[in-house]
């Protein structure tokens, strides 16, 4: 008899099914997308357990407020009954802004704390530690950052301009964390419904190897394994630590004006953050990470689980998108000389 015909069934029946499992697996995971997205971050209200459903008790940490998406961190959670310590390099910004926030909210507090996070040395870091023990802090948001002017090879790209990006994004955030994250500890081991909460800003430069930006790109990255490794570590002290990816949003940085569908407001994507605290949005496949901004969580969800972040042809795309941005940026600063 011959078995060959029965072979061939069973080996088709072994794809088929190889086949059906894969194809439910992505319908999975696409329906937890949108669950994500769509219906629990719309009823996600829990920014509450960072301060005990209090008015004005506890403090939050923004660093780099006095722009772009560090200043919306501050404005909302000011409107969210958080005091707010203010940390940024210039003074005069500060100022401002703590009037500013005192003004639209008088039963708050809104001290400042001048610091440039490119030179955070042990002194300076006993300086701030000292200062942040007056408050009990228990919300830290890393959003101070640097990128490239433009897009550059690092065979161009001056020692100043890398060793800044390193200093600020890296150094900087990891001296400033450990300076405060003791009164965090403190504060909420002290209350023992109250969580503590660290979110640090990602990028799709950090998810993605990005030519042309390669040591912000480095700079991300190496922000999204030491968020994830702390988040492991912290969780006995109920502190949830995340890393937030963003695509594009109009900022200084980006040096993008005008919002659109992929590109939202400074405002806009800090509300899609605190609307999904604790909900992974686009990150699927990431531990302690949030892509909360729609657009965003659809794009790193369809090129993770599609193609993958270390794909040939998304990064040779990545590279054609950033070598059209210098040649634009070039050509701008060629007509201006």
């Amino acid at each position: 008899m011959d078995y060959s015909y029965l072979d061939k069934i069973a080996n088709t029946k072994a794809l088929a099914y190889i086949g059906f499992i894969l194809i439910v697996s992505k319908l999975f995971k696409i329906s937890k997308l949108f669950l994500n997205l769509f219906i629990i971050g719309n009823y996600n209200k829990n920014l509450a357990i960072y301060n005990n459903n209090t008015n004005y008790k506890y403090y939050a940490l923004v660093t780099g407020c006095t722009d772009g998406i560090g200043l919306e961190y501050a404005n909302q959670l000011a409107k969210k009954k958080y005091n707010v310590v203010l940390l940024s390099r210039s003074e005069d910004k500060l100022q401002l802004l703590s009037k500013d926030l005192k003004e639209k909210y008088p039963e708050g507090d809104f001290p400042y704390y001048v610091l440039n996070c490119k030179n955070i040395d042990s002194q300076e870091q006993e300086k701030l530690s000292n200062f942040i023990k007056n408050f009990p802090l228990s919300v830290l948001i890393n959003n101070v950052g640097l990128s490239h002017a433009m897009p550059v090879p690092f065979l161009e790209t001056p020692q100043e301009e890398w060793r800044s990006i390193i200093d600020i994004n890296c150094t900087g955030t990891l001296a400033i964390t450990q300076a405060v994250l003791p009164t965090l500890k403190k504060t909420v081991t002290s209350e023992p419904k109250l969580r503590g909460l660290i979110l640090t800003m990602g990028s799709f430069g950090g998810l993605l190897p990005t030519p042309l930006l390669a040591t912000y790109s480095g700079s991300k990255s190496f922000l999204q394994n030491w968020s994830n490794a702390m988040n492991r570590e912290l969780l006995k002290y109920k502190i949830d630590t995340n890393l937030v990816l963003s695509y594009l949003v109009t900022s200084k940085m980006s040096k993008i004006r005008n919002s659109s569908f992929m590109i939202p407001s400074p405002k806009s994507f800090v509300s899609s953050v605190f609307s999904n605290l604790n909900n992974r949005g686009g990150a699927i496949a990431k531990y302690a990470t949030c892509t909360p901004y729609w657009s965003h969580a659809i794009y790193h969800f369809v090129i993770e689980e599609f193609f993958g972040c270390y794909n040939s042809m998304v990064n040779l795309i990545n590279f054609k998108f950033h070598l059209s941005i210098r040649q634009r940026a070039l050509k701008k600063k060629a007509k201006q000389t």
